[in-house]
């Protein structure tokens, strides 16, 4: 080993993804475990690391070079020793200078306190949080007034971020291109405005609620401005309007995936002149403006009773047709059926199909699937119309490379053998009781 170049032994290491490999690797001999520490960019711990402080300092003494720390405490208890804490934070900002992403999930020990230490990490870029629940806004607007080049920020089930001085200091920068918002309950729609004109430098965008939020039209109203979108994830569409969809269309042309998970009929009044549903006319203007969507997602909020209106057959297909669709998902959608089925056959572009609880879809249906032009991976979740028989004409077939197939009572686990290099198989009904 110690007559190796040392670009090749690099090499080596590169290549040596797992973590628990990698340390086995150091171990070995002085020489691998010099670069090793060199190397190391990222570092994962959690539940693990006790006394937190003390092993952290350790960790960050001996690899030097770290960009990426990801913190998490799922599942922690009490018996598994105190949880890293603001003092933590402390340490990182010390020995950690050139780091670029901050995960933290589950940390429910640090504070304010803690994120205002990481205020002096100038070259931090990503910060993602997810049930950090000592957190408020006050120390979101600490860390955003020092780390100035932030572009990437995931707030997950932060229940007291409610200020919004953070988001009106973001709108000032200018240099956020991704915007994670999930179940906040202090943080409503309308409070995004405050963005201003940041919205136009926006790559990505998710925002979820919980079933118990009541919407404004705060989203809706900037949904406009976002030039440079390219993602965007929206939760429970309530209050969200055709002509939102069909703005967002004719400004964010380089749009590459959406997901839109629409409230059904029974979660809004029992009126056809709905003008909060959306239709065929934004499925439109996004196949007439969007010539880059590759990735479209569509769900209903509940299944219990089909819609009998919001998007058609004919606008899902004329959406297909006209953008080049690599993933396509489907959740609850009923007026997805064999002809939409039929219509995939043509679908040049389609790499990924996932139908889950799309009850229209029968064997008949299924057995086309053999025939889409580029398809290699499906995955069918609780679909009652489909048995064995649609999957025959791909068995031997080497058409898909994955086949992924849960809660579908009609189908078993002899019916999927051999219709995919790689088959998973679940069979659960307990949601059908």
């Amino acid at each position: 080993m110690d007559y190796l170049p040392e670009q090749l032994v690099w090499e080596i290491l590169r290549r040596i993804k797992k973590t628990t490999d990698r340390n086995s690797l150091s171990l070995t001999c002085k020489r691998l475990h010099g670069l090793d520490n060199e190397q190391r960019d990222s570092l994962r711990i959690g539940c693990g690391l006790d006394p937190a402080n003390e092993a952290l300092t350790s960790l960050c003494s001996r690899f030097l070079n770290l960009t990426k720390v990801e913190i998490t405490y799922t599942g922690w208890m009490s018996k598994l020793g105190k949880q890293l804490d603001d003092q933590g934070l402390l340490i990182l900002s010390h020995h950690c200078p050139s780091m670029i992403e901050l995960s933290l999930s589950y940390c429910t020990f640090i504070t304010d306190v803690g994120l205002g230490y990481l205020s002096s990490c100038s070259k931090l870029s990503a910060l993602k949080l997810n049930f950090t629940p000592r957190i408020t806004g006050c120390g979101i607007l600490s860390l955003v007034v020092g780390c100035k080049i932030l572009t990437v920020l995931h707030l997950i089930r932060c229940l007291n971020v409610n200020s919004v001085e953070w988001l009106e200091y973001l709108g000032r920068l200018g240099t956020l291109e991704d915007l994670s918002i999930k179940n906040c309950k202090a943080i409503g729609e309308g409070n995004l405005i405050k963005l201003g004109a940041s919205w136009r430098n926006l790559k990505r965008l998710q925002f979820e609620v919980d079933a118990n939020y009541s919407p404004g039209r705060g989203l809706a109203c900037v949904m406009g401005k976002c030039k440079k979108l390219k993602k965007i994830h929206l939760d429970m569409c309530v209050g969200v309007r055709d002509c939102d969809i069909i703005g967002l269309a004719q400004n964010s042309r380089n749009l590459r995936s959406i997901y839109l998970r629409v409230p059904s009929d029974f979660s809004l009044p029992l009126l056809m002149s709905n003008p909060l549903r959306l239709t065929d006319e934004c499925l439109n203007a996004l196949s007439s403006n969007c010539s880059k969507l590759e990735s479209i997602r569509i769900s209903y909020s509940d299944g219990e009773f089909p819609s009998f209106s919001s998007f058609t057959l004919q606008g899902i297909i004329t959406l297909i047709q006209k953008c080049p669709v690599r993933e396509l998902a489907f959740d609850q959608v009923y007026s997805f059926n064999d002809a939409g089925m039929e219509a995939l056959c043509f679908a040049q572009h389609l790499e990924t199909l996932e139908l889950v609880r799309c009850q229209e879809i029968s064997d008949e249906g299924l057995q086309l699937a053999v025939q889409f032009p580029r398809l290699s991976v499906l995955r069918l979740v609780k679909c009652l119309g489909v048995s064995d028989e649609g999957l025959r004409p791909l068995v031997g077939s080497y058409k898909l490379e994955t086949l992924a197939v849960e809660g579908c009572p009609q189908v078993s686990e002899r019916g999927v053998f051999g219709a995919a290099r790689s088959v998973s198989f679940r069979q659960d009904l307990s949601w059908m009781y």
